[in-house]
């Protein structure tokens, strides 16, 4: 099949994340599977804006608010008729591929939608603007568009924006052996993500400031970067350090010689960190918030009111305990492998686009869940 996906950003964008990585996953398994795979993403300083990447075709036109009249413009020259699928990923804002994919099918990927992170990234007014005039707006426009979502948080979401064609995907992760290594003496918190407001990080650190009265000897290790790391930095207590973004292979060490993760984002589609802590043996404490609410008790964690003090009280229940007997390497529930999911991925899309009597991938019977239908 030649397919087509829309999405302001791709995996060379400095701000590229857990829906990047879910996204490139995908697409280069199905590039590798015999499909024409393309992906339009907004352009990136020092990028080309065209590429083959793993297989998949990447093509960068527009910035940040331009890339979307740019995938149009794109599309009407190089693109129309020529696609047997577009899938619009919507990250805050979709493409509406629907209104000018002049009848090639159309299914939309939401990883979560944004709502209380209006307030987090922008001041009023313009993040009011943002939560009851503009998503609502941009939102209403897929109500006639086949949607995947990767939680049944995220999907609760769409539907009060009046959005009723839901199919759920899962998360994927790779099995990789966790590294040799023995885990840190003293206890060791560990924090993974983007240092961005949506992302909390300063409760993660203040529920660490408490912690620190019952057990002195604990650490908070900080994986990420971000526009908050330098006020982060400025204030954070001793036995925090901060290891800024990180390779693949690090972090899981990283995660590997830690005891406990902490989540503490205000909304998540899913978050892919708790699947990759699990995988290295590494319970998650986080907040009880959309998609992490699925996640972590899918991964063997433990969810608490969404503030530090009742962080800091758990972690100061849980870690002596985990100190003592780490958790072993597990297998997160929710997820599957990269390579199931492509063919589950693949699968619904084409079902829900009306499209499933053609080939759907490299042959896994797929388990197809309408959210708001049947059950397939």
């Amino acid at each position: 099949m030649r397919i087509c996906l829309f999405n302001w950003k791709d995996c060379a964008h400095p701000t590229a994340g857990g829906a990047e990585t879910y996204t490139r996953e995908v697409l280069t398994r199905w590039a590798a599977a015999g499909h024409q795979v393309t992906w339009f993403a907004g352009a990136v300083d020092g990028a080309p804006e065209q590429e083959r990447r793993e297989g998949v075709t990447v093509v960068r036109r527009g910035g940040k608010l331009g890339v979307y009249a740019a995938a149009r413009a794109w599309y009407a020259r190089h693109g129309a008729g020529r696609f047997d699928l577009l899938i619009d990923e919507v990250n805050t804002r979709p493409f509406g591929c629907a209104s000018w994919a002049g009848g090639t099918p159309v299914v939309a990927l939401v990883h979560q939608v944004a709502r209380e992170i209006w307030s987090a990234e922008f001041p009023p007014p313009l993040s009011w603007a943002g939560r009851y005039l503009a998503e609502p707006l941009w939102l209403h426009s897929l109500r006639r568009t086949p949607v995947l979502t990767v939680s049944a948080s995220s999907s609760d979401s769409l539907r009060e924006y009046g959005i009723r064609d839901i199919w759920l995907v899962p998360e994927g992760i790779s099995r990789r052996p966790r590294p040799a290594i023995p885990r840190q003496a003293r206890p060791t918190v560990i924090s993974v993500g983007r240092l961005a407001p949506v992302k909390q990080v300063d409760h993660a650190i203040e529920a660490f400031r408490r912690l620190r009265r019952d057990l002195p000897a604990a650490q908070l290790w900080i994986v990420g970067d971000g526009p908050q790391r330098e006020r982060l930095e400025r204030t954070a207590p001793e036995g925090v350090t901060f290891h800024g973004r990180v390779s693949d292979e690090v972090r899981d060490r990283l995660l590997a010689e830690s005891h406990v993760l902490v989540a503490t984002s205000l909304r998540e589609g899913w978050a892919l960190v708790v699947d990759e802590a699990a995988a290295m043996g590494v319970p998650t404490i986080g907040y009880d918030r959309p998609g992490l609410r699925d996640s972590v008790p899918a991964a063997g964690g433990v969810l608490v009111p969404p503030n530090p003090r009742a962080l800091a009280a758990t972690l100061a229940r849980k870690l002596p305990g985990l100190v003592a007997e780490p958790a072993e390497q597990g297998w997160p529930g929710g997820a599957v492998s990269w390579d199931e999911l492509a063919d589950r991925f693949l699968a619904t899309a084409l079902q829900a686009a009306g499209l499933l009597g053609r080939e759907s991938g490299t042959g896994h019977a797929a388990s197809l869940e309408h959210v708001s239908g049947r059950q397939h």
